[in-house]
């Protein structure tokens, strides 16, 4: 079983699927690895490193991906990749399929059998496969360092003989893997900090952290979370509540980080222009959605917008890819995780089980066809 690892192509992309000490792990599988030259070095792993490992360098994509039997991509390979791959080749990647519908076509068309990992499911004994997470948890940490080096001011309280520097006020919007992890990081730093997020069960998450919950507490939103974890989508009038409040909330905020999401939809508008209007001169939002539209209407991918009053939207692209080092460890465990209970251990090859609820979950294209539903008729 060939097992290849391509440079990433992709815009704002510095991370490597694989680290030296997944390619160990793999080659222990029965695996031949091999990997393109420079497929690390932004991440800090050199071709040496990966060649110590156990793995083969590759010259460039095409010799890398001639011949795999399976190709690990960070991010959905780029077109005239495609044309590498042998049929029946099995893709795994962050393939962020609702992001370009045309790719899923162009898989099956390849004959590629390509999985979404973004798509495994949240169950128990998937945790340690889950992309989402482990780039959500750098992404969340990462946002709070930039918002620190864009705000102007200190964000712990000072007592110095010249006079007091006061704590700066952080809101956390959205109050999943990488809100949690930005309420932690603005914690420590020294924030006063508060979050919000539709699903009930994060009040108790938010207050264990130290921070303080914000919530419109009805009805609606006592039951405002499926059953797989998710935030549901809120009626209008909650949603006009909650940004009544949001709103009172808000022009007290040094730092405003936003990060709902929902699945295959535009992120959801949580701060408004008239909200931001209200917000003091230097302060700063960083919208972590802002690669599916936004959560501030405001934001523009991949700059910092400044308004007419002072405010600084911050729309960094691709965050996790700002802590590369750590975010492709921990991509590449997740991979190897994945791949791992689909290789026999008598025969060192693929042998998958198409009945896996895993598998059914996070299978796109299989075979020539497209086998999800959520793109079989696309």
């Amino acid at each position: 079983m060939r097992i290849a690892i391509p440079k990433e192509r992709r815009p704002n992309e510095k991370r490597v699927a694989a680290s030296p000490e997944s390619v160990k792990k793999l080659i222990a599988l029965g695996a031949e690895i091999v990997i393109e030259t420079g497929a690390g070095l932004a991440s800090a792993i050199t071709d040496a490193a990966f060649e110590a490992a156990g793995a083969k360098v590759a010259p460039d994509a095409a010799s890398t991906i001639a011949g795999a039997d399976v190709v690990f991509h960070v991010q959905r390979p780029m077109p005239d990749e495609l044309a590498h791959f042998k049929r029946g080749a099995v893709l795994i990647a962050g393939l962020n399929p609702y992001a370009d519908r045309d790719s899923v076509k162009a898989y099956a068309d390849a004959g590629i059998d390509a999985f979404a990992m973004e798509f495994v499911p949240r169950i128990t004994r998937a945790q340690s496969m889950d992309i989402l997470s482990s780039q959500a948890n750098l992404a969340g940490y990462r946002a709070v360092i930039e918002a620190a080096a864009e705000y102007s001011r200190a964000i712990p309280m000072m007592m110095t003989a010249a006079g007091t520097v006061a704590p700066a006020r952080a809101l956390i919007m959205g109050v999943g893997v990488a809100g949690l992890q930005a309420i932690a990081t603005a914690k420590r730093l020294g924030a006063i900090v508060s979050a919000t997020d539709v699903r009930p069960a994060t009040k108790e998450q938010v207050e264990s952290l130290g921070g303080t919950f914000v919530a419109v507490m009805d009805d609606e939103f006592k039951n405002a979370q499926t059953a797989g974890g998710y935030a549901k989508e809120m009626s209008k009038d909650y949603q006009a509540k909650q940004a009544a409040l949001i709103a009172d909330t808000i022009k007290k905020q040094d730092i405003v980080i936003t990060t709902a999401l929902i699945p295959g939809r535009p992120a959801p508008v949580l701060v408004s222009a008239e909200m931001v209007a209200t917000m003091k001169p230097g302060s700063v939002i960083v919208d972590l959605a802002v690669e599916q539209g936004g959560n501030c209407p405001l934001s523009k991918p991949g700059e910092v917008v400044v308004t007419d009053n002072g405010v600084k939207i911050v729309g960094i692209l691709n965050l996790p890819s700002r802590i590369c080092v750590d975010a492709s460890q921990l991509f590449a465990k997740n991979l190897l995780n994945f791949i791992t209970p689909l290789v026999s251990k008598e025969t060192k090859q693929l042998a998958i089980d198409w009945e896996d609820e895993i598998i059914k979950a996070s299978i796109l294209t299989k075979g020539g066809a497209v086998v999800h539903p959520a793109f079989v008729a696309a």
